[in-house]
Parts: structure tokens; sequence; C-alpha cells
């Protein structure tokens, strides 16, 4: 029965993409306000759940993972989730174009790029990169070709400007010229992270929920770890988590921003939803940002190649490779914690990024040899 249940799921969202359809939350979110009137279709849901079976674990601890790298749009991860809602108020206000900001090599940048694309709406990026690459064509690394390939047109600052100036002013700054050239811009905040984007991953706590005690799966879980890089995936997860029947507790790896950051920028989200609770109370940010964002040590990329090699699956070095790092040394530290607890880790996608660092992996893979060919071969 259960297995008939998502052969309808899946035929039902094949036969749907890119429709835009009426919203109707889980009834446990129900008193969240507001609550959004209309969603996209963009991504294949409901993404796979499967074990995964990770090496040098603590007793009888086991680990399962949600595979949102497997969401579709180009490999665009956690975003197509956020974007499914946020696109959808962006045509309904009658946007011709869309604004967003992140890094050189954003994930959501992209993934809005593809998505505007789709319905036919026109993408500006600003990208932040450094002060040395900002006066040079950002090339065709990663994400920046997808993004490229499909037309976004893309403004470089600085990582200075960036911080003096701040996101909001940056993208106001780019809507305002704009509209002075007649068009009609919808600006998308840094990783589709205000209260509107939190509905995705709300979302797919229901597609989790329903996972869980109707799939194939039959795992109810301890644990929710995610990455955090922006704050809207890890208050979805948070909120939908406490107010769901599945009550286990949200772990936030932070890549980027400081935890008291977090849970501010965070409590913002819920209290847009007038959610009527603490972050603090429902969600855990631990720091794991090491060198910095988007940047790799040899430890993190020698890990994240060993649980490729070991597993078969691939985490992207800035957000989920970062994040499963940080929860896999948390339980060399501390095994007694985390003994017999069952976690589901939210792989966010990110693959693209991965190509940016071309040079840093070259010495840590190998596996390659000229075959040895005798004259005699025919």
């Amino acid at each position: 029965m259960a297995s008939t249940t998502q052969n309808h799921q899946k035929h039902e969202s094949i036969s749907e993409f890119l429709t835009r359809k009426p919203y109707n939350p889980p009834s446990w979110a129900s008193k969240l306000d507001p609550i959004p009137s209309h969603t996209f279709s963009l991504g294949h849901f409901p993404t796979p759940i499967h074990k995964w079976n990770l090496p040098n674990l603590p007793k009888d601890t086991e680990v399962w993972l949600k595979r949102d790298d497997l969401s579709g749009m180009q490999l665009s991860g956690n975003k197509v989730r956020k974007l499914e809602f946020l696109l959808a108020d962006a045509v309904a206000q009658g946007a011709d174009c869309i604004i967003t900001l992140g890094g050189i090599q954003s994930n959501c940048g992209r993934a809005t790029a593809v998505a505007a694309k789709y319905l036919n709406l026109d993408c500006f990026l600003i990208l932040i990169t450094s002060k040395v690459l900002v006066d040079k064509d950002p090339g065709l690394t990663g994400n920046l070709l997808v993004e490229r390939l499909v037309g976004a047109h893309i403004d470089l600052v600085t990582w200075e400007e960036f911080t003096r100036i701040g996101s909001l002013a940056l993208t106001n700054l780019l809507k305002e010229k704009l509209i002075k050239e007649g068009r009609k811009p919808y600006i998308i905040p840094a990783g589709g992270s205000n209260s509107l984007g939190t509905w995705g991953y709300i979302e797919a706590i229901r597609e989790i929920e329903s996972q869980s005690f109707n799939g194939t799966i039959k795992t109810s879980f301890d644990d929710i770890i995610s990455a955090c890089g922006s704050g809207g995936t890890v208050a979805g997860l948070s909120i939908a988590t406490w107010l769901s029947e599945l009550k286990a507790k949200v772990i936030a790896f932070s890549i980027y921003y400081d935890p008291d950051y977090l849970y501010d920028y965070v409590q913002g989200l819920l209290d847009g939803l007038e959610a009527g609770v603490q972050s603090r109370d429902i969600l855990i940010i631990e720091n794991v940002k090491g060198d910095g964002y988007a940047m790799s040590t040899t430890e993190e990329l020698k890990f994240i190649k060993e649980i490729a090699e070991t597993t078969g699956v691939i985490l992207d070095p800035v957000y989920s490779g970062k994040a499963a790092y940080g929860m896999m040394n948390d339980m060399k530290r501390n095994p007694v914690k985390w003994e017999g607890r069952k976690i589901l880790f939210i792989h966010t996608g990110g693959l693209l990024g991965f190509y940016d660092k071309n040079e840093e992996m070259a010495s840590l893979v190998e596996g390659w040899r000229r075959m040895e060919l005798d004259e005699s071969v025919p």
C-alpha cells in the first residue's frame, strides 16, 4: 500500500510540474500566520530517505539521509523548496524579474536563476567576491556556469562592500535602478530566508512525517540535523518539528554566522509567522564554520573524500560537508551522548560548488593509471 501511495505521489509530482496551485498547509501548521495562498511545483518530491552507513558511529547509533540534493532543477538542493513559495508570490505580484544576492558560488543564486527562467522571468544576481577578483570576469566554474548559461545578469561586489552596505540596501539599490528602467522586480533575500521561504521546510517536515509513519522506512527520529547558512531551512525544520508529531530535536551546524546571530535571525522568521515560540527552545545551533564561509580545511576535504569512498554519497564542501564533519567530530568526542540515537541528516545539495575546489582536491584523489598494453595485443 505504501508503495502504491508513493507511486501516486510521484505521478502527481510529474504531472503538476511548473504549475501554480492553491496551498493547503498541514493541519498542525494551520495556526501560523500568514499562510501562503499558492505554491509553484518546481521540485521532484518527495525526496528519498535511506540509511547512511557512516563509519565509526557510536554504539547502536543509526544515521539516515534525507536526499534533498535530489530535489531536481539542476541540482538545486534545499533552495527549491523555498522558491516554490517565493516565486508563487513573485508571479502573484506581477513581477517580471527576480533579484537575489549571495556568495560567488551561491547555490541559491543558481537555483533562482534556473527557476526564474522556467517561469519566464529574468534574474539579476548580486554576487560577493574578493577585492582581487571583483573587476574581473567571474568565469564559468560551478554555479557560475549554470547561472550564465541561463542568462542571469551578474553584478559583482566585494565582501567589504557587502559588510559595509548590507544585503537589504544592495538589493534595494538594484531594485530602484530596474524600476527606473520600467521593470517590475521582486527581491528574494539571501538563501531565500524570510518567513515566506520558511514554509518550504515546514512542508518538508510534512513530507518526512509521511515517510516516517506511512512510508516504507517506518522509523521515528530522535534528531534532525542540517547545515545552516542564512537560517531559513532550520527555521522551517524546527517550527514544523515542534508543531508536528515528529518531536525530534533539531540541530543546526552553522557554516557562516555565529550561533547568537542565527538564534536572533531565526526568531525574526518565527515571529513573522506568529509562531509564539522562542528559537532557543526548539533549535540547537553549533558553529562549524572553520576557516570561514566556503573555505575548506584539508581535514574537511579528506573527510568528504572518505565519506564518498565509503558510502557513495558526495557532500558539498560549503554546507552539508561541514555539517557532517561537525556531527562526526562531536560523535567522536562525546560518543555516549549519541549512543542509540536515530538521526536524520538533511543533505541540502550544493554539489556544483565542489568544482571550485578542483585544485585543493587534486592531491586527495587517486585511482588512475596508464593501462599496460603489450604490443602483441591485436
